[in-house]
């Protein structure tokens, strides 16, 4: 497989792959930068297509958590890991211990945490067989979706500021993509706020919750093209294409989902139809501020470091109207800005460690 070559190859430090016939793990680990500290980055288990799809998701996402914990203020590092497979009926302790191999191997290069098609529990199951691990109930920790949730209520309601000269939510309508651990914890949040919130998922008992507390449930197919007021991406990623910027009728495009915009050029494409885009890894950075607040704690967090953290999140909202205002500045899209504020933050740190050295 060609990775020097890959479209989405952006001087990773680090790509390494795993096969282990006796369990039927295939996996690859990406470190795009340790420049700021360890990787750190969830591990997802999907059914790719084929081996490039899973390497060109694995480079995207690790590049990502990169920007992301820069513009968070972290110290550490992105990376990512892909396991290839339905976790719905290939996912087993065996595998899993392959994994905690595979990932034990790198020496502390790569710390992992939950993603999609992983959970909570698989974590636990991993951290038998390594340290390189967070996330964990037994560390204070735990699942980290009510926070990453939180992050992007707080982004939606920043955007919200930009675009219209308040937040308040009243009223607002917001479609989410996807029901699961973190669409369905911002659906209940704009709900409980007066948003009225329509919902789409490919599982529908995901949807019967969010139906009882009011949320109109629409079809998967026609979630992106609602006359709402916000779009809320929270499922996978590349789902805004060439194609569908053309069928977003949203002002606003602020979800969770990670790497959103399927090219750079979408970016674009948005603002030019007036859409506002939020940068998908300054508005989704409150798990990993949650796990890098509960690993640096190493057990339960108290109400004050709670607090702490919560603030942190909260400062999501403050990082994205900054770079709101530079968009505006610079008469460019807020995705745009948002990646060389990330770079400045990884440039600064390069110059401090060669004076340092």
């Amino acid at each position: 497989m060609a990775v020097f070559s890959a479209p989405s190859f952006d001087q990773h430090e680090l790509v390494a792959f795993c096969e282990d016939r006796s369990t039927g793990l295939r996996a690859i680990i990406a470190v795009h930068s340790s420049q700021l500290g360890p990787a750190v980055g969830g591990l997802r288990m999907y059914p790719y297509a084929d081996d490039a799809a899973a390497l060109d998701d694995v480079l995207r996402l690790s590049r990502g958590m990169t920007y992301k914990s820069a513009l968070a203020g972290l110290p550490i590092g992105g990376g990512k890991a892909v396991i290839i497979g339905d976790p719905s009926r290939e996912k087993n302790a065996a595998l899993l211990e392959a994994m905690a191999g595979f990932i034990d191997s790198l020496g502390g290069r790569y710390v992992t945490a939950e993603d999609s098609g992983t959970t909570v529990a698989d974590m636990a199951q991993i951290a038998k067989h390594t340290c390189y691990v967070s996330g964990l109930d037994s560390h204070g920790g735990g699942d980290p979706s009510p926070y990453t949730a939180y992050g992007v209520y707080c982004g939606l309601r920043a955007a919200l500021q930009q675009q219209r000269g308040s937040d308040n939510l009243d009223g607002v309508r917001v479609a989410i993509q996807g029901a699961g651990a973190v669409g369905s914890h911002l659906a209940r949040r704009l709900i409980e706020d007066g948003a009225t919130v329509l919902v789409a998922d490919v599982n529908p008992t995901l949807l019967t919750p969010l139906q009882v507390l009011g949320a109109e449930v629409v079809e998967p197919a026609s979630i992106l093209s609602q006359p709402v007021d916000v779009l809320a991406p929270c499922a996978m990623g590349a789902v805004l294409n060439a194609e569908t910027v053309q069928q977003v009728r949203a002002s606003i495009i602020a979800g969770a989902a990670n790497n959103q915009l399927a090219t750079p050029a979408q970016a674009q494409q948005l603002a030019d139809r007036g859409v506002l885009y939020v940068p998908d890894f300054v508005i989704n950075a409150g798990g990993i501020i949650a796990v890098y607040h509960q690993r640096q704690h190493g057990g339960a967090l108290s109400a004050d470091a709670e607090s702490t953290l919560l603030q942190h999140v909260e400062g999501i909202g403050d990082k994205l109207g900054l770079i709101f205002k530079r968009a505006a500045q610079q008469l460019c899209p807020p995705h745009v800005v948002a990646e060389a504020m990330a770079e400045e933050v990884l440039l600064a740190q390069g110059r401090q460690a060669a004076t340092e050295n």
